[in-house]
């Protein structure tokens, strides 16, 4: 009995053995075929605000992810402000409005960033605490919004335009001068 049993065993183990074999190899074709003329290239993609992602692509169907530290942080590249705009230059109170003389500062200050190696803006516009968050918000928004549409009049990329009303003062608003700084548009310079 127990040669009986040794025999179907044995067969049983080379059957299990030529097909987990078979299947090898047809998964090992499979992992080096070429789809589309396009191979299977795992590599590194860089967004244009600077931050890196693992980029998986078969050529059919591809995969991203945030390339990260061990502390869970985005790994970016280098930016820097490159201009605090104070918003008594370029707005009337209350308004989002970019003069013509204010137009052709920012032209300018785009047109030489772009020409000493910057390749793409972050524009954030901020305001004094005097009016309500939700007013704040739109309003540092538009303004923002405003210096953005001027840096894509001269061809920059513009990869983040956002408002952060009053929830980022650089001074104290107990003050008018404090406010006054606190009436900004950010512009980071993304190289």
């Amino acid at each position: 009995m127990k040669t009986i049993f040794g025999q179907r065993f044995a067969k049983v183990a080379a059957t299990a053995a030529l097909v987990s074999l078979g299947l090898a190899s047809i998964v090992s074709a499979q992992d080096s075929r070429v789809v589309d003329g396009e191979q299977y290239i795992p590599t590194i993609w860089i967004d244009p605000d600077g931050c890196e992602h693992w980029v998986m692509d078969d050529g059919a169907e591809g995969y991203m992810d945030a390339n990260r530290r061990p502390d869970g942080t985005a790994v970016c590249h280098r930016s820097e402000i490159c201009g605090v705009v104070p918003s008594d230059q370029l707005f009337a109170t209350d308004r989002y409005y970019i003069n013509n003389a204010g137009r052709q500062r920012l032209q300018g200050f785009f047109t030489e960033s772009m020409a000493n190696g910057a390749f793409a803006f972050l524009v954030y516009g901020h305001t004094d605490s005097r009016a309500s968050d939700e007013y704040n918000m739109r309003l540092s928004n538009n303004r923002a919004n405003a210096v953005a549409d001027i840096a894509r009049s001269v061809g920059a990329s513009v990869v983040d335009v956002r408002g952060f009303g009053e929830r980022s003062p650089r001074a104290t608003n107990d003050t008018a001068a404090g406010m006054q700084e606190n009436r900004r548009v950010e512009i980071y310079c993304l190289r």
